[in-house]
């Protein structure tokens, strides 16, 4: 299931700097701030997963993860995956050692979090009461 909440990519505003007249701008900005946080969204559909019993759902989460830390919450309200785009791209136009320089940085931003919550391993995020650690 991918959880892709508001945060990251506004289509929305896509749409709004695409759209060829006035009045199919308008309607696209009249929802520029639509939709739930990807938090929320992520609490909500893993709820509904570990209420089903189901580990063979999968969550991936996305929408504006901009650090280590935040893939290690989004990891601790129950992601088994984390996707992001921004970050890379803004490397991207630097050149593919800055790409490269940014996973180092979001990798050893995530270790820290893990380090400071007490777990070894992402698993470990989702023990009780990790989330209050990493929030």
């Amino acid at each position: 299931i991918d959880v892709a909440g508001a945060g990251g990519t506004s289509w929305s505003q896509v749409e709004m700097h695409r759209a060829p007249t006035t009045r199919l701008r308008r309607l696209a900005a009249a929802f520029a701030d639509w939709g739930m946080p990807t938090a929320q969204s992520l609490e909500e559909v893993a709820a509904m997963r570990n209420e089903a019993g189901s580990d063979q759902l999968h969550i991936f989460a996305s929408g504006g993860i901009r650090t280590g830390t935040d893939i290690a919450k989004c990891v601790a309200l129950g992601a088994d995956l984390v996707g992001l785009a921004g970050p890379f791209l803004k490397r991207a136009v630097e050149s593919p050692e800055a790409v490269c320089d940014e996973m180092e940085i979001l990798e050893a931003e995530l270790r820290i979090a893990m380090f400071c919550s007490g777990v070894g391993h992402l698993q470990g995020l989702r023990e009780a009461g990790v989330l209050n650690k990493v929030r």
